[in-house]
């Protein structure tokens, strides 16, 4: 996760990095945002959350919670474009993500860490899927390294 963040920080003009783990509280409950940057020259909050496993659709549901509480909580609707909600997910089927963003009006993607579906706009915000994979590869590497050490 330092590894990504680290990547995702350095890519592009205008990314900004808000925060990891950024917490909202509602109604007594606490959420954390995976990762949340602000894109300088768009003026939009990008949400990013990373799941381990296959695509549920429990996921989309949670990422366009955090798009909604990001879009209500933070974002100026009078300067700031719309949020949009990526998740990065170790696999996925393609029929279950389809009848899972086919109701949703927010702007989200579900990627097996590939970004071939967003707009080009959005596209344009982030980082390539071979980006993506190399931070994977390297945060495992150092998880390697830091248990070789131990």
């Amino acid at each position: 996760m330092d590894r990504m963040q680290q990547t995702l920080a350095e890519l592009g003009s205008g990314f900004a990095f808000v925060g990891r783990q950024v917490h909202f509280e509602v109604d007594g409950d606490d959420f954390y945002i995976d990762l949340l940057f602000f894109h300088v020259t768009q003026l939009r909050y990008v949400v990013i959350e990373f799941k381990s496993g296959r695509f549920t659709p429990r996921d989309a549901g949670q990422l366009g919670f955090y798009v909604a509480l990001v879009d209500d909580r933070l974002r100026d609707t009078d300067t700031h474009a719309e949020t949009v909600g990526i998740l990065l997910c170790a696999d996925k089927h393609d029929g279950v993500v389809e009848y899972a963003l086919k109701t949703i009006d927010q702007p989200v993607a579900i990627a097996r860490y590939t970004y071939d579906t967003l707009p080009d706009d959005v596209r344009d915000l982030l980082p390539s899927p071979t980006e993506v994979l190399g931070a994977i590869d390297g945060a495992d590497d150092s998880k390697a390294g830091q248990a070789g050490r131990k």
